[in-house]
C-alpha cells in the first residue's frame, strides 16, 4: 500500500493505521457476506446479533480476568472462546430441547448480555473505558496483531466453507433431503455456527458489537435479487468491499465511527440496488403490456389477420 500511496499521491494509503484498517474492511467483507450468505437463506440472519452479544461478554470476561488477576489475557481471545460456545449452545438448545430458533436466539442474547453487564459493574466500572472500543468499533485500535489474527481468522473460514461447501449448500436448501442422504445435518449447523461466531470476532474491533451482524446480512440482502447462489455470494462480497472500503476513507475523512458508516454505506447500496431493480421490472411490465397492445386487435385477432 506504500507503493500504492506514492503512485496515487493518496496519503492516507501510507499510514500504517489505516493500512491496517483497510485490511480489516477487506477481511471483513469477504467473509461476512460469506457466511452470512447461508445464514440469510436458511432464515437465521438474527444469530449474528445474539453472537455479537455473545462475544461481548467474552470481551468484558478478559478485560475482568485481567483487572482482577492481573493477568494478560487478549480479550479476544476470550471473545472467540465465549461466542464459539454461545454458537453450540444455541444449535443445541435447537437439536435437544425443542426450543424454536428465534427463542433459543433470545435465551443466549439476553443471557450473554447480563453476563457482561454484570462483568462490565463488578469492578466499579474500572473496565467499561476498555470495552467502549468494542461496543463501538474503532479504527486505531486494529493492531499490527490483531489484523494478523483477522487475516488468519479469514482463511480459515475461507477454506471451511470451500471444503464444506456442497454439505452446506444442500442443507441451507433442503434439510430435510439432506438428512435422508445421510448427511450429518447436526455437525454442518455446528460448523455453520462457529464460522458465524469467528466472523462476529473478526469484525468486532473496526465495526463494534453493537453493528457487527450488519455485515452478515446488508450485503446479502443487496444481492439477493441475483440468480444463481454463487453469483448472488459474489454480489454480497461486492457490496460489502465496497461498503468497508467507502466507509472506513469516510469515516477517516470526517472523523465519524466506523462501524456505524460503513453500514450507513451498506444499507444505502441495499437501497440504491432495491429501486434499481423496481425500476427495471416496471420498465419491463411496461414494454411487455405496450408489446401485447401493439400486437393484438381490438376484437382480440393479431393486427396481422
Amino acid at each position: 500500500m506504500d507503493a500504492l500511496a506514492d503512485v496515487t499521491g493518496i496519503d492516507v494509503l501510507g499510514f500504517p493505521f489505516m493500512q491496517r484498517a483497510y485490511l480489516a474492511a477487506l477481511c471483513i467483507a469477504l467473509i461476512g457476506p460469506l457466511v452470512g450468505s447461508f445464514l440469510v437463506h436458511r432464515e437465521m440472519a438474527m444469530i449474528g446479533d445474539t453472537l455479537a452479544h455473545s462475544a461481548f461478554a467474552g470481551v468484558a470476561a478478559g478485560l475482568f480476568v485481567n483487572a482482577t488477576f492481573a493477568v494478560t489475557v487478549p480479550p479476544l481471545l476470550t471473545a472467540l472462546v465465549v461466542a464459539a460456545a454461545a454458537a453450540l449452545l444455541v444449535q443445541t438448545l435447537v437439536d435437544y430441547t425443542g426450543a424454536y430458533h428465534d427463542t433459543s436466539l433470545a435465551i443466549v442474547l439476553t443471557g450473554s448480555f447480563a453476563v457482561g453487564s454484570v462483568l462490565v459493574t463488578a469492578t466499579d466500572g474500572g473496565i467499561a473505558v476498555g470495552i467502549n472500543a468494542y461496543l463501538f468499533g474503532s479504527l486505531a485500535t486494529v493492531t499490527r496483531v490483531n489484523a494478523a489474527i483477522l487475516l488468519v481468522l479469514s482463511l480459515v473460514v475461507g477454506v471451511c466453507v470451500s471444503v464444506a461447501y456442497r454439505p452446506l449448500i444442500y442443507i441451507t436448501f433442503d434439510e430435510v433431503g439432506a438428512r435422508a442422504a445421510g448427511i450429518s445435518v447436526t455437525r454442518y449447523n455446528q460448523l455453520l455456527a462457529v464460522l458465524t461466531a469467528v466472523v462476529v470476532v473478526a469484525a468486532m474491533q473496526i465495526m463494534g458489537v453493537i453493528l457487527v451482524a450488519a455485515m452478515l446480512v446488508v450485503p446479502v440482502a443487496a444481492a439477493t435479487s441475483v440468480r444463481g447462489f454463487k453469483r448472488s455470494v459474489a454480489g454480497a462480497v461486492c457490496a460489502g468491499l465496497f461498503s468497508t472500503v467507502t466507509g472506513v476513507t469516510v469515516s477517516y475523512h470526517y472523523d465519524v465511527a466506523a462501524g456505524g458508516t460503513i453500514v450507513l454505506v451498506a444499507i444505502a447500496v441495499y437501497a440504491a440496488v432495491t429501486v434499481g431493480v423496481r425500476a427495471r421490472h416496471r420498465l419491463s411490465v411496461r414494454r411487455g403490456t405496450a408489446t401485447t397492445r401493439t400486437t393484438t386487435a381490438p376484437d382480440g385477432g393479431s393486427s396481422d389477420e
